[in-house]
């Protein structure tokens, strides 16, 4: 008997076709898809990962699986507003410095996927009502074919809509349920946002993370694992960056209070005998050094700068509804654009993309680069644990 031969491709998985999984614990993932169709195609196939599976009269069975790298991208002029009407002759995509062929362009307007990821820590206790209001906001902007998902996060994740939805009242009762909680998983919390079905399927989509920036709880993920999982999904990520240092010092995340007196006024106080009671005046606590949060603001501009998204200084957003139009407006008119590599490349390899636009004073956003990962069945199965979800 003649054997059937047998031959195998390994598939480069990226963008919305799938995600990092974490080396150890990984962390919960909320089950279930969000049941928008597909984008309209257009100069290409479809961007589906099922295999192409041909039999020949020998019955020789080859299979031969390839995924689509898909990336989103905005297109805006010197002002920052969105430029409409490109052509897929227009753009020009590189990976790893090679010329590629578009195979798959669509750039029509149409409705998208937002999830409100809303940090509930201790630090940010005191601009907890200013993230309510900049959530709202955001809300206001978006049509009623647009859908939310409302996330908060502190030690725990937990979903607090059970599925993307475009009920305002809903969204709006959730974004009220952010209340605290102790700690602050922010790496474990993107870690889950991206690997949620409603991320890898096709269509727009958008993570919109309100935050300081600084993690102090995380065990699933990392700054570094977190960073490569969003570079396996095609969605755009806006971090609303607040500053919850105060003034004179640092505030403890433990005690709300100052760590410690400037040096000059404690050494004034020591010179007149005066003692410092060591109960109101303690240690910095995790996450509440200088240096803790500038690495937190550089964190969250890596995402932006990785996905195509954009971060925003809460303290410099003077209109808010001006603000968050735009960033709505990216989202809806956004153009999608993907190619099949040339070169392959081998599993855990990174590889940079560059998209150029042949207009002249345009700015271009979209992702810089994904890493190279085996199929997703060769993985293993999906986690089945789930999100906590909030019964408040």
């Amino acid at each position: 008997m003649r054997k059937a031969a047998r031959f195998f491709v390994v598939s480069i998985t990226v963008c919305a076709l799938s995600a990092v999984l974490p080396a150890q614990d990984t962390p919960p993932v909320l089950k279930g898809s969000d049941p928008a169709k597909p984008p309209v195609l257009k100069d290409g196939p479809s961007p589906s990962s099922t295999p192409a599976r041909s039999v020949t009269a020998d019955d020789e069975v080859i299979t031969v699986e390839t995924n689509l790298v898909t990336t989103p991208v905005s297109v805006l002029d010197k002002r920052g507003r969105f430029i409409p009407g490109l052509k897929k002759k227009d753009f020009k995509i590189y990976d790893n410095g090679v010329l590629q062929d578009i195979t798959y362009f669509q750039s029509e307007e149409q409705p998208f996927t937002v999830i409100l990821l809303i940090d509930t820590s201790p630090s940010t206790k005191y601009k907890i009502d200013e993230i309510h209001y900049a959530a709202v906001t955001f809300v206001n902007q978006l049509r009623p074919t647009d859908k939310v998902m409302v996330v908060a996060f502190d030690q725990r994740v937990r979903s607090l809509t059970e599925e993307p939805t475009t009920d305002k009242q809903k969204i709006y009762s959730a974004i009220y349920k952010a209340n605290f909680g102790s700690g602050t998983s922010l790496y474990d919390a993107v870690a889950v946002v991206t690997d949620l079905d409603i991320i890898k399927v096709t269509g727009r989509k958008a993570v919109v993370i309100f935050t300081d920036g600084v993690d102090t709880t995380s065990r699933s993920a990392s700054l570094e694992s977190s960073l490569a999982g969003v570079q396996e999904v095609d969605a755009l990520i806006y971090p609303i960056r607040y500053d919850t240092q105060t003034a004179s010092g640092v505030v403890s995340t433990a005690t709300g209070m100052p760590a410690a007196l400037p040096k000059d006024i404690a050494d004034m106080m020591a010179a007149r005998g005066i003692t410092i009671d060591p109960r109101v005046f303690r240690s910095p606590a995790r996450g509440s050094s200088p240096a803790e949060y500038a690495r937190g603001k550089e964190y969250l501009t890596k995402l932006a700068e990785s996905t195509g998204g954009r971060i925003f200084d809460a303290a410099d957003i003077k209109n808010l509804e001006a603000s968050f139009a735009g960033v709505a407006e990216e989202l809806r008119r956004q153009y999608s654009i993907g190619y099949y590599p040339g070169n392959p490349g081998q599993p855990g390899e990174r590889r940079s993309v560059k998209i150029r636009v042949t207009r002249p004073n345009t700015v271009v956003r979209a992702k810089n680069g994904y890493v190279i990962r085996q199929a997703r069945s060769d993985l293993g199965s999906q986690t089945e644990s789930t999100m906590l979800a909030a019964k408040e």
